[in-house]
């Protein structure tokens, strides 16, 4: 249900947008169509650099894509609205960093931004006892 109903609101919210910033688009080339794939992220922008948590792991299709392709792009906005406003693409290189505690750095993105840490709520009932997975876009 979330791929097929909700994924497509918060994809159009942004693209119009109309979302909160709480919210990003991840977009990643298809390993095997070579087609662009847009996925809804939280925001985890940082500076030059975009955090991003796989609540399913090594096994998220977006995972599979990034090892075969690392080259990515976010719709994102800054995560504070004093740091300015709007969503714009911006490019990156996506690493995945398995040894991360994926937990504690998602908590400390979370410090005075309430509605990250309720995407977090979320983020945690989808690992649902799974190794969540921590990846670090390096915006260019």
């Amino acid at each position: 249900m979330n791929r097929r109903v909700i994924h497509p609101v918060v994809v159009f919210a942004l693209n119009n947008g109309c979302a909160p910033p709480t919210f990003a688009l991840l977009e990643t080339t298809g390993r095997r169509t070579g087609r662009q794939r847009v996925v809804p992220v939280a925001n985890g922008l940082q500076g030059n650099t975009f955090w991003l948590f796989a609540g399913q792991g090594a096994a998220a299709a977006y995972v599979h894509n990034i090892r075969a392709d690392p080259r990515v792009r976010v719709k994102v906005t800054p995560a504070r609205l004093r740091e300015g406003f709007g969503f714009r693409w911006r490019s990156g290189t996506a690493h995945l960093l398995p040894d991360d505690d994926a937990r504690a750095r998602h908590h400390a993105l979370g410090k005075g931004r309430p509605g990250y840490r309720l995407d977090g709520l979320a983020l945690r009932r989808l690992a649902a006892g799974a190794e969540m997975l921590t990846i670090r876009v390096d915006l260019d």
